[in-house]
């Protein structure tokens, strides 16, 4: 068994898994680590666990050591500094007449390199741009284009439900979310009710989706016709709970029916 522990960065809610080294890393405690591209801080947020190395799927680089008070002011530093680089950053954008916004800007921990997010409705020639960020903040530069949903994520705000939005409170990986699942869950198809700030499909449709599939077993679909017991029409309504139909008649009639677990 091996211990690993987890930890987020700043500019992103996912988590990310390191070997522990051996150190006594409390939850909510700052590391430095060795991430793929560069030397990073992150926040701990699973506390050390053992993990069988099978299930890791591959070798787990190793974090450095728990950051100390010096690491810490350099890490408050860096934000400063990250935020006084992306208004300069915005206002080259705009000297340039670039069609993107920039959402953020992160510096790693040793300031070799300065990230970018930005979004844009088509591909951006931003060479001059990485350039002149270059020679400024003597950094390299990389930029990188986000969708509508990670820009969500990043910014945070209030979903329709009047909670923090699912994205950028406890969701690491945007699963696929199709307007199948609105209709499966008999949701109007209205964009202003099933989408969400982002623009996009609600990321909550899918958290119900498996049981309404498994309440909707054995019970007619909605526009079917219906004939059974003296009964003929069309099904016009479903009350999954109470597991009914609600079946209109030629004569215009509405007649409840209700079913047992398999309809034949």
């Amino acid at each position: 068994m091996i211990k690993v522990v987890g930890i987020r960065y700043d500019d992103n809610n996912k988590i990310y898994y390191f070997d522990a080294n051996n150190l006594d890393i409390k939850e909510e405690e700052y590391v430095i680590v060795d991430s793929d591209s560069s030397i990073q801080i992150g926040k701990v947020v699973q506390r050390t666990h053992e993990v069988d190395p099978k299930d890791l799927g591959r070798n787990l680089k190793k974090v450095i050591r728990i950051a100390t008070k010096k690491d810490l002011h350099i890490y408050d530093s860096n934000k400063i500094a990250s935020h006084e680089a992306l208004i300069n950053a915005r206002k080259l954008v705009a000297k340039l007449k670039l069609n993107m916004i920039l959402i953020d800007a992160n510096y790693n921990f040793d300031r070799s390199q300065l990230l970018f997010h930005f979004v844009a409705d088509s591909r951006v020639d931003f060479r001059e741009l990485a350039k002149k960020l270059a020679q400024t903040n003597r950094s390299r530069i990389e930029l990188r284009q986000i969708g509508v949903r990670d820009k969500a994520k990043m910014i945070g705000g209030l979903g329709p439900c009047g909670r923090f939005l699912c994205c950028s409170s406890f969701l690491t990986d945007f699963n696929s979310v199709s307007i199948n699942m609105a209709k499966n869950q008999m949701l109007a198809l209205n964009p202003s009710k099933i989408n969400g700030i982002c623009g996009r499909l609600l990321c909550c449709l899918e958290y119900e989706d498996e049981i309404y599939t498994e309440m909707k077993k054995g019970l007619p679909s909605l526009g079917s016709h219906y004939k059974k017991d003296n009964i003929e029409g069309k099904v016009i309504s479903l009350n999954l709970v109470k597991r009914t139909a609600i079946i209109e008649t030629k004569a215009l009639n509405q007649v409840e029916v209700m079913f047992s677990e398999s309809v034949k």
